[in-house]
């Protein structure tokens, strides 16, 4: 059974841990994962460390397996992570929904998020659940110390109001 519920402070290392297993099989052919590694985990630490209020945590019978985040608490999700051997058992989605109906609660319409173009896990994952490429990119990343294409989703989630008058608009 899955759970999703906000992070507790006592399981940031455990989903330091998750994070970095996930980005590892997400960034196979980016990144030279033994140069990387490190940084990952130290990115997951800080973020983790004092935002862990805004993530919110997946459990699979009662153990974590996943989590996601919006930083910035706006349309942006930022993170989601699923711990790879629990992925394909709809914890990716149930966290997805609660990311989106957070920002729906918060009276914004629309989601955005990015990953690397090459990550088509990811890709087919969002475009899966309605998500649309709304932008592609090349930029160089200090942190992988290449060039990364990166792409940008996008996913409507509250319908727009039709202009005009009565039912229906004009």
């Amino acid at each position: 059974m899955i759970t999703v519920r906000n992070a507790l402070e006592e399981d940031v290392p455990a989903l330091i841990d998750i994070g970095v297993r996930a980005w590892e099989q997400a960034v196979i052919g980016v990144a030279d994962l033994q140069v990387r590694r490190d940084h990952a985990r130290n990115a997951f630490q800080q973020f983790l460390a004092s935002h862990w209020l805004r993530a919110s945590v997946a459990e699979f019978g009662g153990v974590l397996a996943g989590w996601a985040s919006r930083e910035a608490l706006d349309d942006e999700i930022t993170d989601l992570w699923i711990d790879p051997p629990q992925q394909r058992k709809g914890l990716g989605s149930a966290l997805l929904a609660a990311m989106e109906n957070e920002i729906v609660a918060v009276g914004l319409e629309a989601a955005r998020l990015q990953t690397h173009a090459r990550n088509t896990a990811a890709v087919g994952f969002f475009q899966k659940h309605g998500y649309s490429v709304s932008w592609l990119s090349v930029d160089y990343s200090p942190r992988l110390d290449r060039n990364v294409e990166s792409i940008g989703l996008r996913r409507q989630l509250v319908a727009d109001e039709p202009i005009g008058y009565g039912p229906g608009g004009f």
